[in-house]
């Protein structure tokens, strides 16, 4: 069993119950157990009525979203998922987030959402969402793998084909909210790599044509950019 936690660190292990976090069986049981917390929640005397709280989940990942996170809301939660499912909260991951602070970010399913300010009047804010750190810390490590010195071998069409299908699927995921600037860091990170990959393969110094940029020629090589 091989589980990650909130640093990105790896640990391998062998659970003694349960499913480890990612395994096949782990959403299909999680939607079976959690199913009746989403019903009691939602139902007359839970917090959907008297907290007027929302309650926003995937798989064994949710948010309840409130006005004021009261203890009343907190102990419900314990109580239900643990002394009445039988379920253990990871406390490491769980806290409450008040997205009135300024700094404050919710992370929930690869994003990030917190307040922002506006560029033209910094006292103004507006409710930013854009991919999380842990996000594109993993985008970065798997555009290095797939860029890595072992894959030198790879003709450069053929590689980039391979970096065209890989960000199709991402930016497709990450499209919502304002992913600009995430997205023009990878495109510059994917840029950095490929040109350190002709360097590598080069007995001189890679330059593009005179009056080309590297940005140019890897377009027309057909990268994508996002």
């Amino acid at each position: 069993m091989q589980e990650e936690d909130e640093q990105g660190r790896k640990r391998i292990g062998r659970n003694k119950s349960g499913t480890p976090q990612g395994g096949v069986l782990s959403p299909l049981l999680a939607n079976i157990y959690l199913h009746w917390f989403d019903r009691i929640f939602h139902r007359k005397g839970g917090p959907a009525h008297w907290a007027n709280a929302t309650l926003i989940r995937y798989a064994d990942d949710f948010v309840v979203m409130a006005r004021y996170m009261s203890p009343q809301i907190q102990d419900f939660i314990e109580q239900k998922l643990e002394a009445w499912l039988g379920l253990k909260l990871n406390r490491q991951k769980s806290r409450i987030v008040n997205l009135r602070r300024n700094q404050e970010r919710l992370e929930f399913l690869g994003y990030q959402i917190g307040l922002a300010p506006v560029r033209a009047d910094r006292r103004r804010h507006y409710w930013r969402m854009e991919p999380s750190h842990k996000a594109m810390r993993r985008e970065v490590d798997r555009i290095w793998e797939m860029t890595a010195p072992k894959h030198g071998w790879k003709p450069l069409p053929e590689l980039i084909g391979e970096l065209n299908r890989h960000l199709k699927g991402w930016t497709n995921y990450y499209q919502l909210g304002q992913p600009r600037e995430a997205f023009q860091r990878i495109n510059r990170y994917v840029r950095q790599q490929l040109y350190q990959r002709l360097r590598r393969s080069s007995q001189r110094p890679w330059k593009p044509a005179p009056g080309q940029t590297a940005y140019e020629y890897f377009k027309e090589l057909g990268l994508i950019y996002l």
